[in-house]
């Protein structure tokens, strides 16, 4: 057995990483509420004690899981992008088994749609914003946050249609086939403006004076705004 995400042989992991391994691949294919400790205990060649030792709980292993794969993705981003990745087949190869692993687990993470999922995706969004802050300044957004958001939902969105994305190219996007389609088909996307900067502008113009012509959003009951000055404060 090998390890999923490159490096040493399964076997030389120390027992809290082939726990973690065995716990990623297992969620990827049941979820969470399908993989049991038992399973995850089995597939990792421990015991179910050694498991809760570890992680305490099923729950907080699923967010050591989410913790370590995002974080893996990210720095693969990196290798990728920063570090010259994209053009050496090699890496590229190498790492493709780990990408189809953090695939299949963010996929299902987001059909389950468990609340683990939801901070997943803020994690996600929080992370993107950063390394396009510390990577990418030339981009210019008025708002970054939701440049972030939007980026995360459309990449995440390919996964929770992963049924139907991969009807449409006759290939399963989560396979090594379809991936390969799936990834050209993004490095297509993202290398051709859609909107020339002139219509960009136009756009960004056109939205300003929507904004300018929206009410004033009501403060909600009970916030902080509503009622300073009332009689309330003043009746202690």
């Amino acid at each position: 057995m090998t390890h999923p995400v490159g490096g040493p042989a399964f076997e030389d992991l120390t027992a809290r990483a082939r726990i973690r391994d065995a716990a990623l691949r297992l969620f990827a294919e049941r979820g969470i509420e399908g993989a049991t400790i038992r399973d995850i205990a089995k597939e990792a060649g421990v015991s179910s004690g050694l498991v809760r030792h570890h992680f305490g709980s099923k729950h907080a292993l699923r967010d050591a899981c989410d913790a370590y794969m995002l974080e893996r993705l990210m720095r693969i981003k990196e290798d990728a992008v920063l570090k010259g990745g994209m053009a050496d087949p090699g890496m590229l190869l190498n790492l493709h088994p780990t990408v189809l692993l953090g695939y299949r687990y963010f996929a299902r993470a987001m059909v389950d749609g468990s609340p683990g999922a939801a901070s997943t995706f803020d994690d996600m969004v929080r992370l993107t914003q950063e390394w396009l802050a510390a990577n990418d300044k030339d981009h210019v957004t008025a708002d970054p946050q939701g440049y972030a958001a939007v980026l995360v939902a459309m990449q995440s969105g390919l996964l929770v249609m992963h049924d139907h994305v991969s009807r449409a190219l006759g290939a399963d996007i989560l396979g090594p086939e379809g991936n390969l389609r799936l990834i050209g088909a993004i490095v297509d996307f993202y290398s051709h403006a859609l909107l020339s900067p002139e219509l960009a502008a136009q756009a960004h113009a056109a939205l300003d004076q929507l904004r300018a012509q929206q009410p004033p959003t009501a403060a909600e009951p009970g916030s902080a705004g509503e009622g300073a000055g009332d009689d309330r404060g003043d009746s202690r």
